[in-house]
């Protein structure tokens, strides 16, 4: 009788320990990549993106890669596409990542505590020294572009900000 005591008290105190609940998320789920339908929000900031960037020359691409620039709280947790530009000499960069809100207003309050993020605190430091930051809203959509022009491997890299430049309405960083 002692034994099947011991039994049943390990077996309720592992239920106690069960959960019902799902795992707190800390990030919202994997990037949209080419398997995965987007919405026609970001399908119309792809095209503008496909636009530009074709003016200088330079291909857009879907990509898988686990890809997570410097966000703000709001950006975080917003549903995103990942896409990247083609730099023949220098493929591991050219990300482009693409922000989907519920309206237009939303996504100008999330670039409005992005832009005040990369200029202050934690969002500052989290960037190398010499970083630059295009930030550019096309709708419900933010278009964030994130590169070192000192490290940068491919002389088309430039051509990226230029083009991006172009799209939507700017929110600038830093000084």
């Amino acid at each position: 009788m002692p034994g099947a005591l011991a039994v049943l008290v390990v077996a309720l105190l592992a239920a106690g320990c069960a959960t019902t609940q799902e795992p707190a998320r800390t990030f919202p789920a994997a990037s949209i990549g080419p398997s995965t339908t987007v919405s026609p929000a970001v399908n119309q900031t792809r095209a503008a993106l496909v636009a530009a960037l074709a003016a200088h020359q330079l291909v857009l691409a879907d990509t898988q890669a686990p890809v997570r620039p410097v966000e703000s709280p709001l950006l975080a947790t917003a549903p995103r596409a990942v896409y990247q530009v083609v730099l023949a000499k220098d493929p591991t960069r050219g990300f482009i990542v693409v922000y989907e809100f519920p309206d237009s207003s939303t996504a100008v309050l999330a670039a409005a505590e992005e832009q005040h993020y990369l200029e202050t605190g934690p969002g500052r430091i989290q960037s190398p020294e010499g970083s630059v930051q295009v930030l550019r809203q096309v709708g419900a959509t933010l278009v964030f572009y994130d590169w070192l022009p000192g490290a940068a491997q491919d002389p088309a890299a430039p051509e990226i900000q230029q083009a991006l430049e172009t799209v939507g309405v700017g929110f600038p960083v830093g000084g």
